[in-house]
This record gives structure tokens, C-alpha cells and sequence, in this order.
């Protein structure tokens, strides 16, 4: 039997109830995915540097980590990312290279169908 991972932080419950909410609105069904990804352990959640992300992601493109963004790597262009969180120099490096970091609520009010998005993990 599969046992089930009890969410304490409010935060993360409201998001993964509001992921939820906007899959049965929009039909969309990236949002149901993440809520998904969230629902599992922490330890499982994404840890993705900027390297990676300066290597799959081009120019103006928003990406979505299901977890938290780190600042290892040097980021070229300009990226729209959402994570659960960010470290400080992550923040820094894609504000410095004239990009935007946002949480994941802020991305599903600003595009609630999910369109044009990336996800890494």
C-alpha cells in the first residue's frame, strides 16, 4: 500500500489546490501535472541550475521548474522562469541577464491556459 504524503505548508496546499482548480477551468492539463509533481516529497522536487536551463531554454521562452532554481551556470539571454523557489544568485543571474523570475501562482494567473511553457525538472 502506497503511503500518502501529508502537505503541512499552506503555501504549497493553496498552490497545488489552485494547480488543480486551473486544470478544470482551462482544460489544461500541464497544471494538473505539476499540482502532481508537487503532491509527492520534497525530496523529489526539481533542483535545476542555470546551466541548464541557459541550455534548453531560448531567447524570451518561459520555463516552469516544479521545485527550486539554483545559480550555478552563466544565463545569456533573456527567459521568463517559475519556481517554487529561487536561490539568491539564481534570482540575480536571470534578472542580470534582463529575464524575470516569478512564482508558479503568478504564471497560472498571467497565463492560465498553460500555453508556450517549458517545463525542467
Amino acid at each position: 500500500m502506497k503511503k500518502g504524503v501529508k502537505k503541512t505548508n499552506p503555501r504549497l496546499i493553496d498552490l497545488i489546490q489552485m494547480l488543480k482548480e486551473a486544470s478544470r477551468t482551462n482544460e489544461a492539463n500541464i497544471w494538473r501535472e505539476i499540482a502532481k509533481r508537487l503532491e509527492t516529497s520534497s525530496k523529489n522536487y526539481a533542483e535545476v541550475n542555470i546551466s541548464k536551463i541557459s541550455r534548453y531554454a531560448a531567447a524570451d521562452e518561459t520555463i516552469l521548474v516544479p521545485g527550486k532554481v539554483l545559480g550555478s551556470g552563466i544565463l545569456e539571454q533573456p527567459v521568463t522562469v517559475a519556481a517554487l523557489n529561487f536561490s539568491n544568485s539564481a534570482t540575480n543571474k536571470i534578472t542580470g541577464a534582463k529575464g524575470a523570475c516569478m512564482s508558479i501562482e503568478d504564471l497560472v494567473r498571467n497565463n492560465p491556459e498553460g500555453r508556450r511553457i517549458r517545463i525542467l525538472r
